[in-house]
């Protein structure tokens, strides 16, 4: 396995940087799954605003399907 996720094109569909994506994949304040295998994570980004960050593990590891900013509401609860 990969210690670092892969980054999905779909992660990069809102135009955030891959090293805000990291940095908010590090440094999650909270964490929801569902049903359907994703993990939800929050963090921030470099800049300190709260991000959204989705992923799957797969066979080589986690890879980064989603980001969003500003984080959704739904995300803040963990």
């Amino acid at each position: 396995m990969r210690d670092e996720p892969i980054i999905a094109p779909s992660a990069r569909k809102h135009g955030i940087r891959d090293e805000d994506l990291l940095h908010a994949y590090r440094n999650a304040v909270c964490e929801a799954r569902d049903d359907d295998g994703v993990t939800m994570l929050v963090g921030a980004d470099g800049a300190g605003n709260l991000l959204e960050v989705g992923f799957v593990v797969g066979e080589l590891g986690p890879v980064i399907i989603h980001a969003r900013k500003p984080a959704r509401p739904r995300f803040l609860r963990g």
